[in-house]
């Protein structure tokens, strides 16, 4: 059975990829990449069609971020064109909210046919970590999603609580406060990328740095991994 669903799941993950890249891709035109007003009516397009709509639209990008990360999608994507279509506040909101419940999706998925392999896969990795988080589980997997998963990648992150069996429930609650912060400065920086290109005539790597839509979450990304740096170092050194 587990053999079945991991081939189901690779091909359900190859098909999504294909259609959302075929999507983006399809109504690109490749001669004009290196002309910024291009990138201007794209912008324009999808601000007009994202408006024309905005529940359906939320609703359909909330199912595509479940679907992506149940299926081992990258998180960065979304949260980036999160942030350029429905701006950082909404941005945020659906993106923390799919995301969360996509990892719990794949956890579910994994913890039922794949706990073995998993456990197998990262035990070894992550053995000093289990006490810990055994200890206080809602609390120390908060930590752990706060600090950005201590540079583990997002599908292994969210797989990574079947080594200590954790109650679905605190799963799911510790992942969604734990994205916020990171999720708000990833959508802030993909509404500002949007804000300057709707604002700009013409591309100037100096006025996009100088951009304060850019550099401000920019800095607050910057302030965020130092504090990231500090927590990790609290609460997950081998000393604990």
């Amino acid at each position: 059975m587990s053999k079945v669903l991991k081939i189901f799941l690779g091909i359900s993950y190859l098909l999504i990829l294909f259609v959302f890249l075929y999507f983006i891709f399809g109504n690109i035109q490749i001669n004009r990449l290196d002309d910024f007003t291009y990138y201007k009516e794209l912008q324009s397009n999808l601000d007009t069609y994202i408006s024309s709509n905005i529940l359906i639209n939320s609703v359909y990008f909330f199912l595509f971020g479940i679907v992506w990360v149940t299926l081992l999608g990258f998180g960065l994507p979304i949260l980036i064109f999160s942030g350029i279509l429905f701006g950082q506040w909404l941005g945020t909101f659906i993106s923390v909210l799919s995301l969360s419940l996509g990892a719990l999706g794949l956890y579910s998925i994994g913890n039922f046919f794949f706990r073995d392999l998993v456990k197998m896969v990262l035990v070894k990795k992550f053995d000093k970590y289990i006490s810990l988080f055994q200890k206080n589980e809602f609390f120390y997997f908060f930590i752990y999603r706060l600090t950005g998963g201590l540079g583990v990648p997002f599908f292994l992150q969210n797989l990574l609580p079947i080594l200590f069996g954790m109650k679905k429930r605190n799963y799911f609650l510790s992942s969604f406060f734990g994205f916020i912060p990171s999720f708000f400065i990833m959508n802030t920086i993909g509404a500002g990328l949007n804000t300057f290109v709707k604002q700009e005539s013409n591309f100037s790597i100096i006025n996009l740095i100088l951009s304060k839509d850019i550099y401000f979450p920019i800095l607050m990304f910057c302030s965020f991994m130092v504090i990231s740096f500090l927590v990790k170092k609290k609460f997950f050194n081998d000393r604990n």
